[in-house]
Formats: structure tokens, C-alpha cells, sequence
């Protein structure tokens, strides 16, 4: 965990004060919000009531609807049985809903919708927000009976993504079809209580009163109470009910799975499972999107398996989700090469519960946090030690052992050890060498502190089952 534990608690005032600030603004009754470092929450804040007339206050142990955040749980569920041989995310949707024959396609041409196009939202279904979220409590049969009278297509199968509850609320479905159980019972069994995740509900009558947060709307200068819906078929998109304590450890697993690596792998499914997640499809150029300081900063957008994926100019990703229902607002992010996320959960209808510029300022800014750094592998971190050598020796039977074949017919010996030793001449005796910082198992660069200044070297290896050196740069940068 190092030092960002220790730095992002040093900002916890700062996080109190940018909550109580947007609650304010915003109008919202209650927040709730904290911040992940790896395996631990490691930051929380809150502000106002979980209900306005007895004035329980929101705490990080209040229960909140996250809405839409319950997405990936069951994109989550859908990846345990395929990764279980239950099914294909290929499989016609008709497969297991036979409803879904019935159904007319937009043109002659169309593909059948797939399990993948439930999961990535590109099943052609239309936007259905916030007709969606009213849909909440209705019973299966309304969502089958919605297949059998017929959809309406805005887009062709395949091909766009566009924002579905519908298509979330059919995976549910799926999911209740292939496990023999209720989709509820199936997350719950098979997700929450690996991850001990005690205080998460899918119905409101199960949540302990005094820890359940009422839903307000803000209309004609003043609260409304908004009607809580019970749980039902669209359950699926966004029927969970859960703890900022709770969510946590949920968060905790999705960075889990950061940097990629050899090691036990025991969770509710596989690590790289969860990295299939946080991989975007259908990706766009979102080019006028701006950074946490307002400024220009072009990003790379998609949505991945219940999960919303962007990399900015910056090279930071980010994986998150919002969720809105009658009465509530919620989200949570997270940046998988920091080991940092942060949820934030509000009771007010459709509002965005956080100022999120101001607190990724906090931490890119004034924190200044780093990636984390990949695992160095066994073959780099020799490559390294024989490549520090080789520069300074020249040794043959070195060079023979270590370097591809293509090494020397790209730019002879002869030039690259006039130009290497030149460099190294102007360096001056070298004082320390620091430890590799990998790009990836096979590439990476390492930094020699001379008398002069520092030599950077970086090189990359060969696909060949004892890689070789392929290819090798040296840069002096003078004190």
C-alpha cells in the first residue's frame, strides 16, 4: 500500500469539506462517501440525513439503492457461468428465452442478439432511461410478456452502443434460467458472501430501518419524498441496496485483479474475468472532454461488461458507474494501475452525489499519486544486469549469449559502441544503477546515476522461448 494510504488520510478534512460543499449546492439530503487504497477503506466522509424527518444521519454504514451500479454485479454473475462452461457469451439470447424468436428485427440483415450484445449494450435496444428505472418492481412476467408483444429496435444488433436497462434486466433473467436460482439468490450466494458483503440487499423490507436511507426529490424549493420501489424483474439493472463499508470491499476486488500476475486466485471469479470487465467495446473518441482543471484533454471512451472505461490524454483509465433512481444518485470509480477507487452515495433523484473534478484534483494534483508498478519478471530484471554490463564491457561471448539476431544488422557493432562509449565518456564513472521499471514482462528501462548526471537505458526482448535483446536505446541527460 506504501505511501498513498498515509497521504490520502492526511485530505480526509478536504473530502468532508468538498461533500458538505456539492450537498449543499445540489440540494441533497444525505451523502455518504469513501476511499479505497488496495484491500482497505481507507478515507470516509459524510453529510446530512438518511431521513429528513427523524434526522438519522448518513454514515458509511447508511444503506443506499445504488441503482445502476448493480450492472456489473450481474455482468459479474453472467462471466461465473461462462467461465463455468454454463455458457457462451456468443449463444443467441433465443437459447435460453425462446420469447426472443418471436421478436422482428430492424432490417433483414440483422444479426441475433447475443449474450455479449446484453452485456455491452449494442443489442440495438433503445435508451430507456428513465422509463427503465420505473420498471423496477414489476414482476417476470411483465418482462417476458414485454418480449413476446415485441421490442422496438432504435439501432441494428451489433452495431452502436446505446444505453440499456431492458437489456441488463434480460440478463437477469438469463442468469435465473441457467443457475436453476433466482438471479437475487445466485449474486448474493455466489458473490456477496465471498466477499462478506453482510450488509448489501436486494429488497428494502430486509434493510434495518435504522440504517436505510429515504429517497427525496427537489421540486418547488423543497423535498419531496419520493416513493421506495421494491425489488422486481429489472432488479438486474439496478436493485441493490448496500453500505459504503460494504461496497468497499467490492472495490477492492475489482483492483485486485491490477497488475496482471502469477499468485493464488480465489475470488468469486478469475482476475483476469475481472480485467475482461474493465475492457472497453465499441470505444470512442470523446474529444471534447476536459480534465479535473477544466482543461482540453481528449479521451478514449466505452463501455465495458457493466462497467464504463475512459483513458485520457493523461494516460490515466478510469472504470466506473453511476446509478440513478427515484430518490437516489450514486457512483464509484476507480483507477486500476493506482489502486485508488472512490464511491459516493447520495438521496436525491438523478443527481450526481460527488464534485469527482474536485476530488481526482486532490489526489492527481496535489497528492500527486503514482501507478503502481508491474512486477518485474525473472528474465527482465536478468536482462537488465547482463545489459549493464554488456554497454560497459563489450564483452563478445556477452554479446553472443544476450543479443537477437537482428540486433547487429539493424546498426552495426562497430557504430553502436562508438556512439554508446561516447555517451558514457560524457556521463563519467558510474555511481549506482536503479532497479528496472517494466512497460510489460519483456520491456522495460533502468536508469544508471553517473558522476555526470544519468544514462537511461531501455530495451525490449525477443517472442523466443530464452528472449533476446531486439532492440536497445542509451540517452545521457546531464546533471
Amino acid at each position: 500500500m506504501d505511501e498513498r494510504a498515509s497521504l490520502i488520510r492526511s485530505k480526509k478534512a478536504e473530502f468532508q469539506q468538498l461533500i458538505e460543499k456539492h450537498a449543499k449546492e445540489e440540494h441533497i439530503p444525505g451523502i455518504a462517501f469513501g476511499l479505497v487504497v488496495d484491500n482497505e477503506l481507507v478515507a470516509t466522509a459524510a453529510t446530512g440525513f438518511l431521513d429528513l424527518e427523524q434526522k438519522r444521519p448518513a454514515t458509511a454504514q447508511s444503506a443506499f439503492r445504488i441503482a445502476s451500479m448493480t450492472k456489473s454485479f450481474t455482468a459479474m454473475a453472467i462471466l461465473k457461468l461462462r467461465d463455468e462452461g454454463k455458457l457462451s457469451l456468443t449463444d443467441p439470447v433465443e437459447k435460453y428465452i425462446p420469447a426472443m424468436e418471436k421478436i422482428t428485427y430492424p432490417t433483414s440483415d440483422s444479426p441475433l442478439i447475443d449474450i455479449e450484445n446484453l452485456l455491452t449494450m449494442t443489442a440495438g435496444f433503445p435508451e430507456d432511461n428513465p422509463w427503465g428505472d420505473r420498471q423496477l418492481d414489476e414482476p417476470d412476467q411483465m418482462l417476458i410478456d414485454l418480449v413476446s408483444e415485441g421490442i422496438s429496435f432504435s439501432n441494428v444488433p451489433s452495431l452502436s452502443f446505446e444505453y440499456s436497462n431492458t437489456a441488463y434486466a434480460l440478463l437477469g433473467h438469463l442468469v435465473t434460467r441457467i443457475s436453476g436460482q433466482p438471479f437475487q439468490t445466485y449474486i448474493t450466494e455466489q458473490i456477496l458472501k465471498p466477499l462478506k458483503m453482510a450488509h448489501t440487499y436486494w429488497e428494502i423490507d430486509e434493510v434495518p430501518a435504522k440504517d436505510l436511507a429515504l429517497g427525496y426529490r427537489w421540486e418547488d424549493d423543497s423535498w419531496k419524498l419520493e416513493p421506495m420501489l421494491h425489488d422486481g424483474s429489472f432488479g438486474a439493472m439496478g436493485g441493490l441496496i448496500t453500505t459504503i463499508e460494504d461496497f468497499s470491499k467490492y472495490v477492492s476486488f475489482h483492483l485486485s485483479a491490477t497488475p496482471a500476475r502469477s499468485g493464488d486466485d480465489n475470488g468469486p471469479v478469475k482476475r483476469s474475468t475481472l480485467r475482461e470487465m474493465h475492457t472497453p467495446q465499441f470505444s470512442r473518441l470523446s474529444s471534447e472532454a476536459k480534465d479535473w482543471n477544466d482543461e482540453p484533454c481528449a479521451s478514449m471512451v466505452g463501455y465495458g461488461y457493466g462497467l464504463g472505461i475512459q483513458k485520457n490524454c493523461k494516460e490515466i483509465t478510469s472504470v466506473s458507474h453511476g446509478g440513478d433512481l427515484p430518490g437516489f444518485g450514486s457512483n464509484y470509480v476507480f483507477f486500476p494501475e493506482y489502486g485508488v477507487g472512490l464511491i459516493d452515495f447520495g438521496n436525491l433523484t438523478y443527481t450526481s452525489p460527488w464534485p469527482l473534478r474536485d476530488l481526482a484534483k486532490i489526489l492527481f494534483d496535489s497528492l500527486g499519486l503514482q501507478a503502481r508498478q508491474l512486477p518485474i519478471s525473472d528474465i527482465l530484471a536478468q536482462r537488465q544486469q547482463q545489459v549493464a554490463q554488456m554497454i560497459t564491457t563489450w564483452e563478445p561471448w556477452l554479446e553472443e549469449n544476450i543479443l537477437a539476431e537482428n540486433f547487429y544488422l539493424d546498426e552495426s557493432r562497430g557504430h553502436r559502441k562508438t556512439k554508446i562509449e561516447a555517451l558514457l565518456q560524457k556521463a563519467g564513472p558510474i555511481l549506482s544503477t536503479d532497479p528496472i521499471v517494466p512497460e510489460n514482462q519483456l520491456r522495460g528501462t533502468f536508469n544508471m546515476i553517473t558522476e555526470n548526471g544519468m544514462v537511461s537505458v531501455s530495451f525490449t526482448l525477443t517472442p523466443e522461448i530464452d528472449p533476446k535483446v531486439q532492440d536497445l536505446e542509451v540517452r545521457f541527460e546531464p546533471k
